[in-house]
């Protein structure tokens, strides 16, 4: 029984003397030298940010924009106005109106509500 135990912790202190000198010796054996890489060149400047100029509401326009001859006035024709069609009434509005009329013209309730169905839907 000593023997079998003396085999196999000798064995094992084998395996793990072979684990320790891994961690031990650098690659390369105990004289070798850590390679020093050469320096590399700093990154290009970033690109310059321009910010833009926010025109002011009191300062005058730029000279491009003045009207350098005051005698000289353009007469520039107006755009041409675009008309709008009015808003429709809103249903309940037209159904109001209808049977409004419908009672304006005499028509009995059963008439003025067949008459305001198809009046509204118009």
């Amino acid at each position: 029984m000593k023997r079998t135990a003396f085999a196999i912790v000798l064995a094992l202190s084998v395996i793990v003397s072979g684990f320790a000198q891994a961690q031990v010796f650098p690659p390369g054996g105990v004289n070798n030298q850590p390679v020093i890489p050469f320096p590399v060149a700093p990154p290009p400047p970033p690109p310059p940010i321009v910010v833009p100029t926010v025109p002011q509401m009191n300062s005058p326009p730029p000279f491009a924009l003045q009207n350098t001859t005051p005698g000289y006035v353009t007469q520039d024709t107006p755009p041409k106005r675009v008309l709008k069609r009015e808003r429709r009434p809103s249903f309940s509005d037209r159904v109001a109106r209808c049977l409004d009329d419908g009672a304006a013209w005499g028509l009995n309730p059963n008439q003025r509500a067949a008459y305001s169905r198809q009046c509204a839907n118009q």
